[in-house]
């Protein structure tokens, strides 16, 4: 019999919740959005007894029934990823319940009693529990039990919403995401304190050996040694390559050097390169990664709000050129992106209002929510970062699923980037990207009221959220705006001459593609 995972390496999801609540359907999407299995703990007691559940507890009881539910239960906790659908009554022996929250993350289904009496009469399931009149059978199940389905602190309102909305809203909890249609595919994890687990969270997924630790002179020192240590105990042989920080340093000549590090770490095909910093360190990292020994294997473990909520997501690596950002590159997905909040906590506040701008930027394009949370200021965003963390990543998360290879929808999440990576540019790259990309959103919010795609109250609502935030929105006065003008141009979405701008219609909707002649109107607007 196989080793059973350590509860540090698992992702096995439990939906819980009153009869109604959505547990099964929502489980299947869910799922088969992760890329994982899915048990229905009723259907495997049924399938594994040969009997229905009404027979089950006619002929035994419910104990009877509770016995075999334990059963299962005890079988599908040795599994290390997966979806477990849990009768609605299956935790509430305690010894159950200890055993389950050891093995994964239980997420408590809700709904009001309107809701649950609508979805059981449109089901023709028979629950034993509930033969009779079946308002005041559930009404008393309720009572019963309503201190116990609130104890679970992951909770997930699930009235008015379709099954699909469901999954959606629980892996925004959950913080958890996988993204099809680059290769194999990849998983997303926002998990507190899985760097202290990540030696045996790659084991537990066989990435491979020996490991290189690809870090920057300011998170080495902070991040590595236990990084490394962690790397250690689970026996992955790892190498640490430090470089200088700073987009500056975003060259061939640094990627040089990485592919050299490389070599002296004798890394294989079979190796693992872990990108452990911000965005420039996941940039050169799995750009290397991607090149070296015609393609390996890596990991983006992102240290900056910046790298986690963007940089580290899409499978894009790259180098700057001396003419421009990011124009040499590669699509090669990391094989995880391992993004823990703690470490947001050792953050200047400079870089976590640098990191604000792609969050408002994720806010606009699909996630009022998130836009919401941003326009209440900064104390309100310091205290709710987890939350902001996943609902950012999975703006991200599924536009990218959509559209992987920026073919189409994926180009929305350029919003206000096409100046933003100009300024950087023409600062020298002094300004932050965030800083940058704050500016390049208001400007673009202007052009689409300039060009009557959207009302004069939406670039006005955007700029008081970002200077809510401490980030700039006007263009640096000693900028040369003539340099600015020719990064512009060579911007890597322009065609056929033209720059193609993302601009926002609404909160929750933007417009891709739109052609601007005269980069001067980006001035003017």
């Amino acid at each position: 019999m196989s080793e059973i995972p350590s509860p540090s390496t698992l992702s096995l999801f439990f939906l819980y919740g009153p009869p109604g609540s959505g547990k099964s359907s929502a489980g299947r999407l869910l799922a088969q959005s992760l890329g994982i299995p899915f048990w229905d703990v009723d259907a495997e007691i049924e399938a594994r007894s040969r009997s229905s559940i009404p027979r089950i507890f006619a002929r035994y009881g419910e104990a009877g029934f509770r016995k075999r539910e334990r059963k299962v239960l005890d079988t599908l906790l040795s599994h290390a990823r997966g979806i477990i659908s849990l009768g609605g009554g299956a935790l509430l022996n305690t010894a159950t319940r200890a055993r389950v929250e050891a093995r994964g993350t239980v997420v408590s289904l809700e709904a009001p009693l309107e809701t649950l009496l609508a979805r059981l009469g449109a089901s023709e399931e028979e629950r034993p529990l509930l033969v009779g009149e079946l308002r005041p059978r559930l009404e008393e199940l309720l009572t019963a039990r309503a201190s116990h389905y609130t104890s679970f602190p992951l909770r997930v309102e699930t009235n008015g919403l379709t099954s699909a909305e469901i999954a959606w809203q629980i892996q925004v909890r959950l913080g958890a995401y996988h993204i099809r249609g680059m290769g194999a595919g990849y998983d997303i994890r926002v998990k507190h304190g899985s760097l202290a687990n990540i030696g045996e969270i790659l084991l537990a997924r066989g990435l491979g050996s020996p490991t290189a630790v690809v870090s920057d002179k300011n998170v080495a020192p902070i991040y590595a040694d236990p990084v490394v240590e962690s790397l250690k105990s689970a026996g992955l042989s790892p190498h640490l390559v430090v470089i200088p920080a700073g987009e500056r340093h975003k060259s061939l000549d640094t990627v040089a050097g990485l592919w050299q590090a490389f070599t002296q770490a004798r890394l294989e095909r079979g190796s693992t390169v872990i990108a452990l910093g911000g965005g420039v360190v996941g940039d050169l990292a799995g750009f290397a990664a991607a090149t070296y020994l015609r393609g390996i294997a890596w990991v983006a473990v992102p240290t900056s709000l910046l790298a986690m909520v963007d940089a580290s997501l899409g499978g894009k690596t790259g180098i700057d050129l001396p003419g421009g950002k990011n124009l040499v590159g590669a699509f090669h997905a990391p094989r995880l992106v391992l993004a823990d909040p703690l470490v947001l906590q050792t953050l200047p506040d400079e870089e976590l209002r640098s990191g604000m701008a792609e969050v408002v930027k994720h806010g606009i394009i699909a996630d009022p929510a998130l836009f919401a949370i941003c326009a209440k200021g900064w104390p309100v965003v310091r205290s709710n970062l987890d939350e902001i963390v996943r609902r950012a990543i999975g703006v991200k998360a599924s536009v990218i699923q959509a559209d992987p290879y920026e073919q189409g929808l994926r180009a929305s999440l350029n919003l206000g980037h096409t100046l933003g990576h100009g300024l950087e540019y023409a600062s020298g790259y002094q300004l932050r990207h965030g800083e940058a990309v704050s500016i390049g959103i208001v400007a673009a919010a202007r052009l689409a009221v300039h060009k009557g795609l959207a009302n004069p109250e939406l670039s006005i609502e955007i700029q008081q959220v970002l200077r809510g935030l401490g980030l700039p929105t006007e263009i640096p006065p000693g900028l040369d705006r003539s340099q600015v003008a020719a990064a512009i141009g060579l911007d890597k979405k322009r065609s056929g001459g033209k720059v193609r701008f993302v601009l926002p219609v609404r909160i929750g909707e933007v417009r891709t593609g739109v052609e601007i002649e005269d980069v001067q109107q980006v001035f003017d607007a």
